[in-house]
């Protein structure tokens, strides 16, 4: 039989982790919504939602918070966001770097029609199509990566709310795109929201 002292103890450690949970879950949301954000931004749609996922993180890990979906419910959610937001950059580095190699080919083809008097600038103009392959190259790249990281925070935090049974509906996001799994739209307001889905529960024979 256990006493007062030890159920009480337990009671309390329950509480703490609820706690830790609720913190973890409101933390995935503010970051679900962030990264679906920048993906319809990188669709080219007007969006109005300012929230820094990137920073969110940073900041967390700054304050040496120990109680985050980092490193509460799931340490590799940390390195795999690593590894995205190092991915995002290559591409990001790789368009600007193609974009600076399209300019200073222009310059010098501008350069080389004033100098000779010849229409150099012509063959410049060849590499114009670059620009086009340049932009769907980043905006396709960068799209799979927002959503990969998206999905990955929504089948988490689908993990998070039924490992601690919490209320799905209070921890709604908002959402911009709508090609996820594992979740429900719903209209709240004017606003448009996703809800995690309850996994179907099947009957074993």
């Amino acid at each position: 039989m256990k006493d007062s002292v030890e159920v009480a103890l337990e009671l309390n450690e329950k509480e703490v982790y609820s706690h830790i949970a609720k913190e973890s879950a409101e933390d995935m949301i503010r970051i679900i919504s962030s990264i679906d954000a920048e993906r319809a931004k990188n669709r080219g749609e007007v969006i109005y939602y300012e929230d820094d996922w990137d920073d969110l993180i940073k900041q967390r890990i700054a304050k040496g918070k120990r109680h985050t979906a980092f490193d509460f419910y799931n340490p590799s959610l940390l390195t795999i966001w690593e590894s995205k937001v190092k991915d995002m950059k290559r591409v990001k580095n790789t368009f600007k770097l193609g974009i600076a190699f399209i300019g200073a080919f222009m310059a010098l083809g501008i350069g080389l029609t004033i100098i000779y008097s010849e229409p150099w600038v012509l063959i410049s103009l060849s590499i114009l199509p670059l620009v086009v392959f340049l932009l769907d190259y980043k905006k396709h790249a960068l799209d799979v990566s927002y959503y990969q990281l998206t999905q990955l925070f929504i089948d988490e935090l689908g993990e998070l709310l039924k490992k601690h049974e919490l209320n799905r509906e209070q921890y709604k996001f908002k959402i911009f795109t709508y090609d996820y799994f594992g979740v429900s739209i719903k209209k709240f307001g004017g606003n448009v929201f996703a809800v995690v889905k309850e996994e179907n529960k099947e009957s074993v024979k």
